[in-house]
């Protein structure tokens, strides 16, 4: 099991389409329904941590202005992004 510590037992309620996704997941995952809700727990508890510290497109902007980037880091960004959209393209165009 993924877990630390020692477990503490406790009911909820759940309506029938989350039991139905948790043993469908639990079932996929080889695991316990159990284990299942503590895995997505943490999942959310990490994002939104990540949300925390996630610079917005505003915020970005004004870091890139006031420290700016390297020629190097530019041109990376700019292939990245490149690719990216190449990637995005149709079979047809």
């Amino acid at each position: 099991m993924g877990t630390t510590g020692t477990l503490k037992r406790t009911s909820m309620s759940l309506d029938l389409e989350t039991v139905g996704a948790l043993e469908s997941l639990a079932t996929k995952w080889n695991t316990s329904k159990s284990e299942v809700i503590r895995r997505a727990v943490r999942k959310v508890k990490e994002d939104e941590a990540m949300k925390e510290i996630r610079m917005t497109p505003i915020q970005a902007m004004k870091w890139l202005q006031e420290n700016g980037i390297s020629q190097e880091q530019a041109d990376t960004m700019r292939e990245e992004i490149r690719l990216e959209r190449e990637a995005k393209r149709y079979w047809w165009e």
